[in-house]
């Protein structure tokens, strides 16, 4: 690959161009059922590019003036997307082409125009539409300044100010991605079904992983409940008609066809003497379409005006867009169950209930006898004697199975499924903060406005309820400024839960692994978050009441708070050591390749050596910003512990340092962090540093270190023609790969306690390899 080319040289295929950051590629690519060559704006069988003598980008005939001269850009796709829209970059929309930003293709071999395209509605007050032709798809709402009024994710508590409008002049609008702040290579693609996805890259599991996808939910497809009917994706049926309307074509309604819409009950009053209107509110609701503006106005002249107004059907005040109102059939309303906006929706006064009071309040009077009693039976039942009796069982089987710990849980709050229901919004695509080998957490807000994160763990990915109770009563002990805290737990049926406090940042390696993110982390930040760790893993294995050892540490299980300061999380695999024990064996190995120590790998044992080979993993990749689980140094195979040991014994390990801390004030401190690494990640227990060690060597100016001895798994083998050990053992999913290449030192020490049925070794093809045979792959049949 190439990062530029002249005049004299030509790019041929498959040669490509790499930017000098390595994100982007320019090349030729072929696409399913097609024979055809693409090149980013034509498509045929010829196969060279050149830059001619007049500075132009030619594909063979094919010419474009659309070139770089003299250091000036006089083209760059940025300016012209087709179905994505990378992070940075501006989507110009003006009075000419407001409904054509982006273009779906035609089919998934056919990048020509398809059916679908996205752009805006209005150049005043914009908002994000998606059309099938020329009828509306899926729309935003209306952009207040801040968010989009009409999307899932648009309550204000949450921080996913990624794509936003700016008015550049009268004639023209901006759409502006920046890009998922924790995520890395995120973008949004346009698909040919007309779906518009924001996706970033997994390069854990090397896969897209869709963040956000509109539409989502029947509810979100444009006016599927018709004028004046609401949507909500929760109830059966998801279309009603609002209050005071009715099914204009009851036999569709009743087939399940409601685009006909609703018509209303008793005409508007506006204008007589005799009555007056009024207005319901409707809460939490996605705005209808066709708003209009009324300027300076505040909430209480919105509703007077309106109400003055005999067109004005309903309003809403919102402190970014100020006063709407709107004068059309009320189209495209859907109900949330947290964020959304209040619409004020004028009734006559009849339909809110005033003329009917007085026989309201004799029908209420003669049922409410009848009722009272049956109501405040199941209000006891299900308020007081339920749940009371559901807990009892609950810690009673809790004490049944865990007697010992039942003690530990007696004051550790219990939650009931239903309020993390609706905390989450029924677990809702846009409420998921990440997911792991227990499954997945989910941010949650209770009533009270108390934000936390739900871990709804997953008997898929292999923790059970040992590892959950487990989890469970070792937090439940724990109190420190660097551990995650434990705000409470939830057993119902087959839903096992842990509510943890919020952070709002995420985890350490959306940051630390994020071309963006990572420049956030300077130098002074980064080694806030190693001696947090530090601290951390101190208190586990020596300060607390019980000696903790974690057993799955790694970026992933990091999290950061609002100043980015570390917490130690995901207590799952973690065990706790007797007073004078200092080693521990197992047959179940767990925890994330990469990242498990030579010993506990490889024989089962493990002990606080076990956390430190861990945490020197963690330390080289704060200082490298290069993830070990997928770090492959081509030249050797090396593996990132590999690649910086190797620069340590060449005397210089500068060229491992992250570039966005790779400065000469910081040299010594960046060369003491990896020297301090290659120590903890030691192929032997003995030889390896205790915490409180490692924190000694962080903190203090001794220069004279010990020399590191060489590290266990330095290498890595090639995939390709090799067979590979597939652990069948609980681990989690973050951050590796499940097939493990190994080297050991040792080829002939396999361990037992790795359950293997039949083993065989290769090496370089043979079927019977050398004694001395240093690489080796250990294969489950």
């Amino acid at each position: 690959a190439i990062g530029n080319f002249t005049a004299t040289q030509i790019l041929k295929d498959p040669k490509t161009m790499v930017s000098s950051n390595g994100d982007f590629k320019l090349g030729f690519f072929t696409l399913p059922n097609t024979k055809n060559r693409y090149l980013e704006f034509a498509s045929g069988t010829s196969r060279v590019v050149h830059l001619s003598d007049s500075g132009d980008l030619v594909l063979l005939e094919l010419s474009t003036n659309s070139s770089c001269k003299d250091g000036i850009t006089v083209w760059q796709s940025f300016d012209h997307p087709t179905n994505s829209i990378l992070p940075n970059m501006k989507l110009s929309m003006s009075s000419f082409n407001m409904k054509h930003a982006l273009q779906s293709w035609k089919s998934p071999s056919n990048p020509s125009y398809g059916r679908f395209s996205l752009g805006i509605d209005s150049l005043t007050h914009p908002q994000i539409v998606i059309w099938e032709g020329d009828h509306p798809y899926w729309r935003s709402g209306p952009w207040n300044g801040n968010i989009f009024l009409g999307l899932l994710y648009s309550d204000p508590s949450n921080n996913y100010a990624d794509t936003y409008m700016q008015q550049t002049n009268k004639e023209e609008v901006d759409l502006v991605y920046t890009g998922i702040n924790k995520l890395s290579f995120s973008h949004y693609a346009f698909e040919v079904d007309g779906s518009i996805n924001e996706v970033w890259w997994d390069s854990g599991i090397r896969q897209w992983q869709t963040v956000y996808k509109a539409p989502d939910v029947e509810c979100d497809f444009y006016g599927k409940c018709g004028a004046f009917g609401t949507c909500n994706p929760l109830k059966s049926p998801m279309c009603r008609c609002l209050r005071g309307f009715k099914p204009k074509n009851a036999e569709q309604w009743s087939k399940g066809n409601w685009s006909s819409g609703c018509v209303r009950k008793m005409p508007l009053r506006c204008g007589t003497e005799t009555t007056q209107d009024g207005f319901l509110m409707l809460r939490m609701v996605k705005l209808p379409d066709h708003a209009e503006w009324l300027t300076g106005l505040n909430p209480n002249e919105c509703r007077s005006q309106c109400l003055k107004n005999c067109s004005c059907l309903a309003y809403t005040y919102d402190y970014g867009a100020g006063c709407l109102y709107w004068s059309k059939h009320l189209i495209d309303i859907q109900e949330f169950s947290i964020g959304g906006v209040d619409l004020y929706l004028r009734l006559a006064e009849s339909e809110l209930g005033s003329k009917h009071k007085h026989k309201a309040v004799i029908y209420g009077a003669i049922i409410s006898g009848a009722t009272l009693i049956v109501l405040l039976i199941c209000f006891l039942w299900r308020w007081l004697i339920k749940p009371k009796e559901n807990r009892r069982k609950i810690r009673e089987n809790i004490k049944f199975k865990y007697d010992r710990r039942s003690a530990e849980l007696k004051d550790l709050p219990l939650f009931d499924f239903e309020t993390l229901i609706v905390a989450t919004r029924n677990f809702h695509e846009s409420q998921k903060l990440g997911y792991g080998g227990f499954g997945q957490v989910y941010k949650g807000i209770l009533k009270d406005g108390q934000e936390m994160a739900v871990k709804r763990l997953s008997t898929v990915y292999g923790q059970g309820l040992e590892e959950f109770m487990n989890e469970v009563v070792v937090i439940s002990r724990l109190q420190h400024v660097n551990l995650v805290r434990l705000l409470g737990f939830c057993i119902e049926g087959e839903e096992k839960m842990l509510i943890y406090e919020y952070m709002p940042n995420g985890s350490l390696d959306a940051f630390l692994f994020n071309p963006a993110k990572r420049q956030l982390l300077d130098w002074s930040k980064r080694f806030n978050i190693i001696e947090g760790i530090c601290r951390g893993l101190l208190y586990l294995h020596r300060d607390s009441r019980l000696r903790i050892i974690h057993r799955d540490l790694k970026p992933s299980n990091i999290l950061l708070d609002k100043e980015l300061n570390p917490k130690i999380s995901d207590f799952g695999m973690a065990r706790i050591f007797g007073h004078g024990q200092d080693q521990e064996e197992t047959r179940r190995i767990v925890g994330t390749y990469g990242y498990m120590s030579p010993e506990y790998a490889m024989e089962g044992h493990f002990s606080e050596k076990s956390d430190v080979y861990s945490f020197g993993v963690l330390l080289l990749e704060i200082v490298t910003g290069k993830r070990s689980s997928t770090f492959w140094f081509e030249e050797q195979s090396l593996t990132l512990i590999g690649y910086v040991w190797k620069l340590w014994i060449e005397g210089n390990v500068a060229p491992a340092v992250d570039s966005v801390v790779s400065h000469p004030n910081f040299r010594k401190e960046t060369e003491k962090c990896i020297q301090v690494g290659l120590l903890c990640v030691q192929e032997y227990v003995n030889d390896r540093p205790n915490i409180s060690t490692v924190i000694s060597m962080l903190t203090s100016d001794i220069e004279d270190l010990p020399s590191p001895k060489q590290p266990g798994f330095i290498k890595r083998l090639a995939a390709t023609g090799t067979e590979s050990y597939q652990s069948q053992q609980s681990s989690s999913v973050n951050d590796m790969s499940i097939t493990a290449h190994l080297v050991l030192e040792d080829p002939l020490r396999i361990p037992k306690e790795l359950g293997m049925q039949d083993t065989r070794c290769k090496r370089n093809g043979a079927a019977n390899p050398r004694k001395d045979s240093k690489e080796l792959i250990v294969n489950k049949s």
